[in-house]
């Protein structure tokens, strides 16, 4: 072996001027992304409503409340028999969106009462954002041509269950992934 075959295989300090530089300049490029990238982060409020609990105990059959979530308001309603009776009586046929919209049932169930209520032994309970889904207006309860929801603003009407039945709406009030904590408080998120 000669001498000039073991230097060109020995690092030069030219070389660690090329590794030195590439990896300034990385550092630079991430320094100079990263405010980008973390500006993209959901706010620090947000993030502290991600998961609610809301006490239901006072609320009587018949009755419902409205919750703050997410910067959206959701409607929780302890259903009369006859409103679920009403409710399970619509066939899938008359309803203009038949999807459950059911965060808490995987894929496409269809809009069915027990599939949009709290589930079996709990279907008085429907938890629902009141946010309308035709222009994100806040329908009033309780009103409409089917007792449930009535958006004043473009004439949307929903049953006791959050399905539109009629009026510009193209489909059902959504329901958030939420659960029975205890017999008297719901976790939404």
């Amino acid at each position: 072996m000669s001498a000039t075959d073991t230097t060109a295989t020995e690092p030069t300090r030219r070389d660690f001027l090329y590794v030195a530089t590439g990896m300034a300049g990385v550092v630079g490029v991430g320094a100079v992304t990263w405010p980008f990238i973390d500006q993209m982060r959901p706010d620090a409020s947000t993030l502290a409503l991600a998961t609610i609990e809301v006490d239901v105990s006072s609320l009587q059959p018949g009755m419902s409340l409205t919750a703050k979530w997410r910067g959206r308001p959701v409607f929780i309603r302890n259903r009369t028999p006859e409103e679920i009776e009403a409710a399970k009586a619509v066939s899938l046929d008359e309803l203009k969106d038949p999807v459950a919209r059911n965060a808490n049932i995987a894929g496409d169930a269809p809009a069915t009462d027990l599939d949009r209520s709290a589930g079996e032994g709990k279907e008085n309970w429907i938890v629902m954002v009141g946010v309308c889904t035709h222009l994100g207006c806040v329908p009033l309860g309780q009103q409409g041509d089917f007792g449930g929801w009535f958006c004043p603003c473009h004439g949307s009407h929903y049953d006791t269950a959050g399905r539109v039945r009629k009026g510009p709406a193209p489909e059902n009030l959504a329901i958030p992934t939420f659960q029975f904590v205890s017999d008297t408080t719901i976790r939404i998120g």
